[in-house]
């Protein structure tokens, strides 16, 4: 059987609520003071944080829980990322200026990631972004590589195999379930190793291990993902 990057069926989006934070808690940490800071309008501060770091260490994963938390209290932000092809203009009434995968980012998408900064400053606006490499490596035209820069920047750390077992068993025992190390095994190697991926992968086996009334076995597992 190939392996399956789970992104399919998926309950719900990041949420800050499920990030564990392991080695990234100084990051993680600011990040929930720059929503309540954001949505304070009268505490909003210009300075951009940077998140950078490897494939599954988070970043992509934070941006979208701030996204969704600024949703959650009536905001509306600015969102750019490497598959738009047609950025938006900016908008006065964002309550923040969201960027992820800067580092892919092509010419017409730099010019609007600078314009965004710009006229984030004018209105007291926070951008946070996240790029696979630290500021002074991103293939960016030196004025957006320096903005990105000059703030908060913080390198999230993969987690390890071991903590990722750890966060999963901790989460499984406290849903009532029990995931022997055969299944741990199973879903580590055949499903996207991102956490987040992971968890939302531990609720459907729940959920569907209760409408089915059987335990979580691997069996169980290739019968959900066949009727999916």
């Amino acid at each position: 059987m190939k392996q399956i990057a789970l992104d399919i069926g998926l309950v719900s989006g990041p949420t800050l609520a499920t990030f564990y934070a392991g080695p990234n808690q100084a990051a993680f940490s600011h990040l929930k003071q720059w929503v309540a800071l954001t949505s304070a309008t009268s505490s909003r501060s210009p300075v951009p944080t940077y998140l950078w770091g490897d494939s599954a260490s988070g970043k992509t994963h934070l941006l979208c829980a701030v996204q969704q938390a600024l949703r959650d209290q009536g905001a509306t932000v600015g969102w750019l990322d490497a598959s738009m092809q047609d950025p938006p203009a900016f908008d006065e009434h964002w309550a923040a200026v969201l960027m992820d995968d800067v580092h892919l980012f092509n010419a017409e998408q730099q010019q609007a990631a600078f314009n965004w900064f710009v006229n984030a400053a004018s209105f007291s606006l926070g951008v946070l972004a996240a790029g696979s490499l630290p500021p002074a490596d991103l293939p960016l035209r030196d004025d957006l590589r320096t903005r990105l820069g000059w703030g908060h920047v913080f390198q999230l750390q993969v987690l390890s195999e071991t903590e990722r077992r750890a966060v999963l068993r901790q989460a499984a025992d406290a849903r009532g379930i029990f995931l022997s190390d055969e299944v741990m095994d199973y879903m580590l190697t055949r499903f996207s190793r991102d956490l987040g991926s992971l968890m939302e992968l531990l609720h459907q086996l729940d959920h569907y291990g209760l409408q089915t009334q059987r335990g979580i076995t691997i069996p169980l597992i290739k019968s959900m993902m066949d009727n999916s």
